[in-house]
């Protein structure tokens, strides 16, 4: 049906929005029937004078709800009728996993086939990635390494920058190195949950230091030193997983200030240090004869993208470290980094950035306007919320709530590395899941703050 022509000022909702409800409408009204086919995107654009890429939006979401189907070569058809409208389905919540802090996925067709088509690049030169490679990333990879952490105020000499296989094996190899069992770490008392699960793989003590609004409190951090003889010093810095803190330079200063002091390396984890257009420097650029850098890329592109840059403090930390890695894990994806490398260099890596902070800050105004305000904490910027449980609630009845109906999120207990754990949860905006799922699942989350769980209950 190459005439059907929507009239999209019957909608104030955005345009592309728009397009996708009125397919679903005319399917429903029999305008449009299973198996018609729309008009070619560039067409209709033209017709209704609008970007190429409104409407191509407009045709992903429409396909998204099972609207229509793209066939390659042929366009795009009408595959089933328009869904009943919310009103008439029963109260149910679908699965929406809240539980994992990932970056909004992007969705913009054309940004998608600008990733895409870096695939068929590197493609083109296929068989020597399939290859053992040197250890640490080809020069290549480095170069482009060291582009992306330009962006950061870094820059290492390549002896020091390494190409690793992702942030955890970073950080394994790392305190591998720093410590022997029952040696102890320091972190912040409330702290990203990989940390825990490395230090107890590898039978060290982890010690949480109090925070207050700033990170934590250099004075506790000093006094530990002193008494505890920690061999290191762990630190999320920036948009911390999960209270998502940003530790700001005047404080990073006084952390660093103590840390020479006493001789105490510090690890950053800096995975989110991309995210804000503007942050505080890092510790590496504070301190950067102290500190070991980890610049993982999933969180400021995509989890499945398995590769991390690693500052070490001095070209003599990089034989241990390279020897600690290589025996773990023989060396990063050479398909990963080529990826990651061609993405850098052709702007690709800065076009998803741009368009995770944009969903990312969508995402929070979402929460900031269904949520009860004093009740979370967050940033702008941050992919998840810290959410404290009002004095009716315990963490695990609430979870128990949300789980009951399909919506996962995680309890203080996953966070805390010592003492009592808060009456508090993670809440995750980011992942596969459009802004419709999380506009309802966070409604559905607000009514049971309102309510007791008594009450709650009778809304299941």
């Amino acid at each position: 049906m190459l005439d059907w022509l929507p009239d999209l000022t019957r909608s104030d909702k955005p345009r592309y929005i728009a397009i996708a409800d009125l397919i679903a409408e005319d399917i429903r009204l029999g305008r449009l029937s299973v198996g018609d086919r729309l008009p070619p995107q560039r067409k209709l654009a033209s017709q209704l004078g609008v970007d190429f890429t409104t409407i191509a939006r407009g045709y992903v979401e429409a396909q998204k709800r099972g609207l229509v189907e793209s066939r390659v070569g042929q366009g795009t058809f009408v595959r089933t009728k328009a869904p009943v409208e919310r009103e008439t389905l029963p109260v149910r919540m679908r699965p929406v996993d809240l539980s994992m802090n990932l970056p909004p996925e992007p969705d913009d067709p054309t940004l998608v086939r600008r990733m895409q088509d870096a695939f068929a690049d590197i493609g083109r030169d296929l068989i020597p990635l399939l290859r053992y490679q040197g250890f640490g990333g080809s020069p290549a990879d480095k170069d482009a390494a060291s582009i992306w952490l330009g962006r950061r105020a870094l820059v290492p000499s390549q002896e020091r920058l390494f190409v690793t296989p992702g942030a955890h094996p970073a950080l394994l190899g790392i305190l591998s190195i720093l410590a022997k069992p029952d040696d102890i770490i320091l972190s912040e008392e409330i702290t990203y949950p990989g940390a825990r699960s490395i230090a107890a793989q590898l039978r060290l003590k982890l010690v949480g230091l109090p925070m207050d609004a700033e990170g934590i409190d250099p004075d506790a951090f000093a006094d530990a030193c002193i008494k505890l003889k920690p061999k290191a010093l762990y630190l999320n810095p920036t948009l911390q997983n999960p209270t998502t803190l940003t530790i700001p330079e005047a404080r990073r200063t006084a952390i660093a200030s103590v840390a020479r002091r006493h001789n105490v390396p510090i690890v950053e984890d800096d995975a989110y240090g991309f995210i804000p257009a503007h942050s505080p420097p890092p510790f590496a650029a504070i301190a950067p004869d102290l500190t070991w850098h980890v610049a993982g890329l999933a969180k400021c592109i995509g989890a499945g993208l398995r590769a991390a840059y690693v500052i070490v403090p001095d070209a003599r930390s990089s034989w241990p470290f390279a020897a600690a890695l290589r025996a773990a894990n023989v060396m990063a994806s050479p398909l990963c980094a080529a990826l990651a490398t061609r993405w850098i260099e052709n702007g690709t890596a800065d076009a998803i950035l741009r368009f995770i902070r944009a969903e990312a800050a969508a995402r929070q105004e979402i929460a900031r306007e269904i949520l009860p305000s004093g009740l979370f904490k967050a940033d702008p910027l941050s992919f998840n919320i810290w959410l404290s449980l009002p004095p009716a609630w315990t963490r695990s009845a609430f979870v128990g709530h949300t789980r009951s109906t399909g919506v996962g999120v995680v309890t203080s207990d996953a966070f805390t590395v010592n003492g009592v754990p808060q009456e508090a949860l993670r809440v995750c905006l980011g992942g596969p899941i459009s802004r419709a799922s999380l506009r309802s699942a966070l409604e559905y989350m607000a009514h049971a703050l309102a309510e007791t769980p008594e009450g709650a209950s009778a809304f299941l």
